[in-house]
């Protein structure tokens, strides 16, 4: 690789700790026995080095190299394209806000720009006590509960702007937040490693995790013929299925 600022090479990616090599190693193996082809399992180990440093440094791109016997070439050309897996270090907590279509007319746009300025960070910024990034994303795939935002890959639905600054000011403040459906909230490399596909040993939290919300469902129940069952809006706007 070529530092096309100076037009120098530069040097190799230094490797990790022994110990900390020997336990990813171990991690890595279990990883990738589960594939047939050793590098399917690429995606998974770059969420296991999120999970080392939080996020994928150049070390981490040598070691999936390194275990899989790719080039860092290959192993860059993966991490750079999906935007789950950060370049640079990032917060404790990835808050992200939708403010694609559907989001951003409910009041995506709105939260966004009021985060910006309450945090006093831009987007993929993070927080001078490296507590919250922020980013904006273009779809948090659950529409029918929008304006929504994400801590960590969970959902905190029909959000405000009132409501995101003070779920902010909860994480800053350490005082426990609550995800509006599925598991409970942990920090960012621990979501990695959940994501790297290593169980989730907090008490309760498989459990947690549930199926679909009530709004997802709605289009099922009409599918089945239960079009006139009263219903309640996540807002508590009394409406039916049917839309009567």
């Amino acid at each position: 690789m070529t530092d096309i600022s100076l037009g120098m090479p530069q040097l190799p990616a230094p490797d990790y700790p022994a110990e900390v090599r020997e336990r990813l190693a171990a991690d890595a193996a279990e990883v990738i026995a589960r594939y047939p082809d050793s590098r399917s399992a690429l995606l998974p180990l770059l969420h296991l080095c999120q999970s080392q440093e939080g996020h994928v440094s150049r070390t981490g791109i040598r070691f999936c190299a390194e275990v899989l016997g790719l080039t860092t070439a290959e192993v860059t050309a993966v991490a750079t394209f999906y935007t789950m897996y950060r370049r640079g270090p990032s917060g404790d907590y990835q808050v992200g806000v939708c403010t694609n279509t559907l989001c951003a007319v409910m009041g995506g746009d709105a939260i966004f720009e009021e985060l910006k300025e309450h945090l006093g960070v831009g987007n993929n910024e993070t927080t001078p006590d490296g507590k919250v990034t922020l980013e904006h994303i273009e779809c948090n795939a659950a529409c029918d509960y929008a304006p929504v935002v994400m801590v960590n890959w969970e959902f905190f639905d029909n959000q405000t702007p009132e409501s995101a600054k003070a779920m902010v000011d909860d994480l800053l403040a350490g005082r426990p937040v609550e995800p509006t459906r599925g598991a409970p909230l942990c920090t960012y490399k621990e979501t990695a490693r959940i994501l790297a596909g290593f169980p989730d040993e907090r008490e309760g939290a498989v459990e947690a995790t549930g199926g679909a919300g009530h709004a997802s469902l709605i289009g099922l129940r009409i599918a089945r013929g239960e079009s006139h069952t009263s219903i309640v809006h996540p807002r508590g706007e009394a409406t039916t299925e049917g839309g009567e």
